[in-house]
């Protein structure tokens, strides 16, 4: 759904990419000691952060600190769990649980409160610095009108993954880099950094993307917060509806244009949603290519069989409206059960909910920090577009597979 794997930057891009080459290089020469190189040692908070990134905290919590536990029905939330389980099954210290969750019936409350009490054990999520507050954003899955074909209403590509479009894994040579992947493209014989937006639509790599258009769109605008959501639905002139979901990206590292419009002054910083910045384009469509530019990052879609009853996240499962969640998988394990304290878009009207965290995004960095998956169409978009609000997040380990704390 969104995009799937960790990215890294530029710096990194050179750094990284450096070592790999020299490493990797077969030229005929004098032997000669390899420089050691840095140990990123790993820490004691499981998943181990990128780097140079601060560890996130996880504090052993009690099921009464968790909001409207004892209230809240659980029965929506076990479905999506049951999905998780079609992956966490095959993994260490899941296996059981799934199997108790796939014979438990989802119209008894209290045996699947019981249930979540027995197997898991919550962990309160802190940020590095200790605060237990983030940012919870929506997202959800938009209509756009297309055609297969480009024709004068339809005139921007909506592009699959190019061919020559390199993906490197590092995990294998450092395991201390195991969730990072590199992008990039052959100069030569160097890998350089992939193309950015700005290069993409100007039609770099001389035909590169010629005959990689999947659709044809009529609003830029509505392609970009496609590509931000990760999957969509395109109508074609005929009324049918296609699906698309996220295939890759470019490597380029995610930027808020709504964060550049208020700093340009152009909006103010309430106004900087997603209905916002469209109301901004609709008003200012000789600005929105410089806009758009600003942020390098690139998805490509791909096509989606009919079958599929909702958008695949991350994970490779579908995601359940209004119980899924994008998160930051160095912190929070995809398929694991959290618990979400928020508030509702613009209200001060408690949202609490056992949502899975099925999908990750670009812009989903950091400990405290999740998007919230709305479902299909405006009423959707209506909710995500305005959705910035604080919340908190309680992680449920299966007992025997907590993370080591502190």
């Amino acid at each position: 759904m969104k995009k799937h794997n960790i990215e890294i930057n530029k710096k990194w891009f050179v750094l990284i990419l450096s070592v790999v080459l020299t490493a990797c290089s077969t030229v005929s020469k004098p032997p000669v000691a390899p420089r050691p190189q840095p140990v990123v040692l790993p820490p004691k908070v499981v998943p181990a952060p990128v780097a140079g990134l601060p560890a996130p905290l996880f504090i052993v919590s009690k099921w009464e600190m968790l909001p409207d536990w004892q209230a809240l029905d659980l029965a929506p939330s076990h479905i999506a769990f049951l999905q998780s389980c079609r992956v966490l099954k095959s993994k260490p210290h899941w296996q059981e649980v799934c199997v108790q969750a796939e014979q438990l019936g989802v119209d008894d409350n209290v045996a699947l409160r019981a249930f979540y009490e027995e197997w898991f054990t919550p962990h309160q999520l802190l940020n590095p610095d200790g605060s237990k507050q983030g940012m919870i954003t929506g997202y959800y899955e938009p209509l756009l009108k297309g055609s297969r074909f480009k024709t004068p209403r339809f005139q921007y590509p909506l592009y699959a993954a190019p061919n020559d479009l390199l993906t490197i894994d590092l995990g294998g040579v450092y395991p201390q880099l195991k969730d990072l992947r590199l992008r990039g493209r052959l100069q030569g014989k160097r890998i350089v950094p992939y193309y950015n937006r700005a290069e993409i639509d100007a039609g770099a790599g001389a035909g590169t993307f010629l005959g990689n258009e999947l659709f044809w769109v009529e609003n830029e605008i509505e392609l970009f917060f496609l590509q931000i959501q990760g999957s969509g639905r395109i109508e074609l002139p005929d009324g049918q509806q296609v699906k698309v979901g996220y295939a890759d990206q470019n490597g380029h590292p995610y930027m808020s244009i709504g964060k550049k419009l208020v700093e340009a002054g152009e909006l103010k910083l309430e106004e900087a949603s997603m209905q916002g910045i469209k109301a901004w384009a609709e008003k200012n469509p000789d600005k929105i290519n410089r806009l758009l530019e600003q942020n390098p990052s690139y998805v490509f879609l791909r096509e989606l069989p009919d079958s599929l009853s909702a958008p695949l996240g991350a994970l490779g499962v579908p995601l359940t409206n209004e119980y899924s969640i994008a998160v930051d998988p160095r912190t929070i394990p995809l398929g694991a059960p959290v618990f979400l304290a928020t508030t509702y878009p613009n209200d001060s009207a408690p949202l609490n909910r056992l949502m899975l965290a099925q999908d990750t995004g670009g812009a989903i960095k950091g400990a405290v920090r999740a998007d919230f998956f709305w479902g299909f169409g405006e009423s959707a978009g209506a909710q995500a577009g305005k959705m910035k609000q604080q919340g908190r997040l309680w992680v449920l380990f299966p007992k025997g597979g907590e993370p080591m704390l502190n």
